[in-house]
């Protein structure tokens, strides 16, 4: 089978990087050792060139798979003409004896694990695993070794994938084979190690599988949040927390690069990488299902990524560095054949104002979760950070930008960066209200500014001739980004010009229950699918102006949108329904909690308006 849907993905991952695996039991992609490190599997770019690891039966017949319970432990059930085997795939995580007070929360081993179980009957079959190194541009040496183990080999550099198995491994050409023939009872391992001091050695499967799953039931077991929709909130917790990177407490937006956001079109982009903004509002939702530690980490990111205490604020980071120049690689064909395949992101030179706003929604939001009490290397440099931040915003507040949507033609006046340059004035007042990190003269400057700025966007973004605030000032495009702004305050949800963009917005760029960011012009030849968040967005807006007989049924319908697992990409095509571009995305993720948690806030208090505090917590 070529070119499987986005939407047969499933992903696992040990908060170091994920792999992808499809519907039969193929890993697709991974990336080792970390997120944004060149590709040793990439099937899913380029079915011919980028290579895999399968699990091949005889006499495949049905398939069904499920996460264990609160875990990313993923089983595939395949049913045969003789038989039926349970496939349970995993990247190890420990739980560690004492967990720090910054750092990794569990210990990632660097592997693979793929444990069949044959049920019923009998079944045989066979692993193959053929690893492509460097996006398939550098070729692999298999060399047998004592014990039976593989190593297969990178030729420019030395570094490697092992392969152990408890059924003995044969090299077939550029491929290592694992033939197996199970009666109910019986097994089959297999084993992906990474690491050169790793021996592959496949007694310790079970044990592993045993710890990872105490972890993850761990980290599942402090979720908060109790609401009817507690299964989709808890497996987009879980995707956020498989989008860290443990090691330096980096999020990144998602786990691929270069999966096409419209088919056909030229929108494939790398998502690897650390978005302020899109971290931000991972740290928002952790904080919203009492994940602070998550939070703190990520400031810790920060803090040593950065290292100018908010002075150089960037728009996105690399997990270990910089991000890399922008580099199309024309040897690979794409998801089904839409390319081009990128790496880097030319993004990262952008001017995008609206990341102020964005982190200090994150901040405020963990000040408020640890009581405004929080861990030392936060609060002895927080009036410096609230000083540098506000002073961007203060600067650029006149400013044209790329905005949200990283247009990549002309600047613009956006109205959703303005209205973020208020919300991050607001809330660096808020928390200077609750702790003595500012001259007074100081927050009354950023309150002025703010209600400048507050006035400027209002009467400037709206569009009578529309009848709603548009994209920019004096645009007449609509902009789904729009709807954002209200549910951090920046608009009342309740006034009649909120109310008519948001049905401007609904008819113009929805469809049905989808809607587009927008529809204008933006440098790019062909037109996007809908963006999934926006659909949240539209279910905010709604429950904040009080009309939860409409929003609570169509968030229901949004999550049947996901795939069998609960997994969402960042698009969806409104006529096929199929998913578009990369995935897991944490964008929608994060969105599918926050608007669950805003729900359910919503119908404890039908009859109480909700209190401000808590609208700005939830965000977006």
């Amino acid at each position: 089978m070529t070119d499987r849907p986005i939407e047969d993905y499933a992903v696992i991952g040990d908060t170091c990087t994920t792999a992808l695996v499809a519907r039969d039991g193929s890993i697709d992609w991974l990336c080792w050792p970390c997120h944004d490190s060149p590709a040793v599997f990439l099937r899913l770019l380029d079915e011919d060139k980028g290579g895999a690891c399968e699990i091949l039966l005889d006499d495949l017949r049905e398939t069904r798979r499920a996460y264990r319970p609160g875990t990313t432990i993923l089983e595939t059930l395949f049913v045969t003409a003789t038989g039926t085997l349970r496939l349970t795939d995993f990247m190890p995580l420990h739980p560690l004896a004492e967990v720090p007070d910054e750092g990794p929360d569990g210990a990632p081993h660097g592997r693979i694990v793929r444990i069949a179980a044959c049920e019923a009957g009998t079944v045989s079959g066979r692993f193959r695993v053929r690893p492509t190194f460097d996006y398939a541009r550098d070729g692999a040496a298999l060399e047998p070794e004592a014990g039976g183990t593989v190593l297969c080999r990178r030729l420019a550099k030395p570094e490697g994938v092992r392969v152990a198995a408890t059924v003995p491994l044969t090299i077939v050409g550029d491929r290592v084979e694992a033939a197996f023939a199970l009666q109910a009872g019986e097994g089959a391992s297999l084993v992906l190690a990474h690491r050169e001091d790793d021996d592959g050695d496949v007694g310790s499967a079970a044990a592993s599988l045993a710890a990872t799953e105490s972890y993850w039931h761990e980290w599942s077991g402090r979720c908060t949040y109790d609401g009817p929709h507690r299964k989709s909130v808890l497996r987009s917790a879980l995707v956020l927390k498989l989008l860290t990177h443990a090691p330096s407490g980096g999020i990144i937006a998602a786990s691929t690069t270069s999966l096409p956001e419209a088919v056909p079109g030229t929108r494939n982009f790398d998502y690897r990488y650390v978005w302020m903004r899109d971290a931000s509002f991972t740290v928002t939702a952790f904080v919203n299902l009492g994940y602070v530690r998550e939070a703190a980490e990520f400031l810790r990111f920060l803090r040593e990524a950065d290292g100018t205490r908010g002075r150089d604020l960037k728009l996105m980071y690399g997990i270990n560095g910089r991000v890399p120049e922008e580099e199309i690689l024309d040897h690979l064909r794409g998801w089904r054949g839409v390319g081009p395949v990128r790496i880097g992101n030319a993004a990262s030179s952008q001017h995008q104002y609206d990341i102020y706003g964005e982190f200090l929604v994150a901040l405020h939001a963990f000040l408020d979760a640890v009581d405004y009490d929080p861990p030392v290397k936060v609060n002895d440099h927080l009036a410096e950070v609230l000083g540098h931040l506000t002073g961007h915003v203060i600067r650029c507040r006149h400013a044209p930008d790329h905005g949200i949507w990283e247009l990549r033609d002309e600047t613009r006046q956006i109205l959703h960066t303005k209205g973020m340059l208020w919300v991050a004035l607001d809330r660096a007042v808020q928390i200077a209200q609750e702790v003595d990190v500012a001259a007074r003269e100081r927050v009354e400057e950023w309150r002025r500014v703010a209600a400048e700025i507050r006035a400027d966007y209002h009467e400037k973004g709206w569009n009578a001739r529309i009848g709603a605030y548009t994209q920019a000032y004096g645009s007449d495009d609509l902009d789904a980004a729009v709807l954002r702004t209200v549910l951090f305050g920046a608009f009342e949800p309740d006034s009649p010009r909120v109310a008519a963009t948001l049905e401007a917005v609904s008819a113009g760029l929805g469809d049905g229950d989808l809607i587009y960011r927008y529809r204008n012009a933006d440098g790019f030849e062909h037109p996007e699918a809908t963006f999934a968040a926006c659909a949240f967005w539209r279910v905010g807006c709604l429950a904040l102006a009080g009309r939860m007989e409409e929003a609570e049924p169509l968030f229901a319908r949004l999550l049947a949108r996901g795939n069998d697992l609960g997994l969402f990409a960042e698009e969806i095509d409104a006529g096929t329904g199929e998913q578009r571009g990369n995935v897991p995305q944490g964008f929608t993720h994060m969105a599918i909690i926050n608007h669950a948690v805003r729900l359910d806030r919503a119908a404890r208090h039908r009859d109480a308006p909700m209190d401000e505090p808590f609208r700005q917590a939830v965000g977006a």
